[in-house]
């Protein structure tokens, strides 16, 4: 009998030999006790092959493994080589964007706020509707003052001749608004004769100082 299966260009079955790892539910056991075994009237019924072929498992489980020619080396390069990564430019100039668009705005704020008209004080006067107030009675002293219609802040503070003062004291004026009226209410009390001074500190936006004279007199 002639081997010829191991010299060398000679064709051998087992080069078309295809192997295939099978799951467990796929192997063949001994019978177990839960197991039918079949008797020996039991019919046996022997299936084509486009029967055998027709009917599927219940499910397909295992690895196929394949050796011989099944598999050339050019399906194998191309499985094995992987495409290089095409590496990300870092786009350097929008990490700078923002912050320098933020810089721009800010900058151009800042000049606008600059170029803008600011709000101006023309006029201050001060006076009162009562300046003779008798027994019990409260003076409603006004203090005016006139802008140039640009809107704006006004800070300011009323003192007293009996050594009292106010706090720091705002006023908002719209736009268009030329003129803003302050008021002071000072009540008198007792009986005899006083004379009162009443003066008002213009603190921003320019610093000014007028003042008023009421007598009061109770007998």
């Amino acid at each position: 009998m002639n081997d010829n299966s191991g010299a060398p260009g000679a064709h051998s079955p087992d080069d078309d030999y295809s192997a295939t790892v099978l799951g467990s539910h796929w192997i063949q056991r001994p019978d177990s006790s839960d197991t039918l075994a079949l008797t020996g009237s039991s019919p046996t019924v022997a299936l084509s092959d486009a029967e055998a072929g027709a009917v599927a498992p219940d499910r397909v489980e295992g690895t196929l493994l394949r050796f011989g020619p099944g598999v050339n080396a050019d399906t194998m390069r191309r499985v094995a080589v992987t495409p290089a990564a095409v590496p990300v430019r870092r786009r350097t100039w929008r990490r700078h964007a923002l912050p320098a668009v933020v810089l721009l705005a800010v900058a151009a704020l800042l000049l606008w706020h600059r170029s803008a008209p600011s709000l101006g004080v023309e006029s201050v006067a001060v006076g009162s509707g009562s300046p003779s107030p008798g027994c019990d009675e409260t003076a409603d002293i006004t203090g005016v003052v006139t802008t140039n219609g640009i809107p704006g802040e006004l800070t300011y503070r009323w003192v007293r001749s009996d050594g009292t003062s106010s706090d720091v004291l705002h006023e908002d004026l719209t736009r268009h608004q030329k003129r803003a009226r302050l008021h002071l209410l000072w009540t008198f009390q007792g009986d005899g004769s006083y004379a009162a001074r009443a003066e008002l500190h213009l603190l921003s936006p320019v610093r000014r100082t007028v003042s008023t004279k009421l007598t009061y007199h109770c007998p």
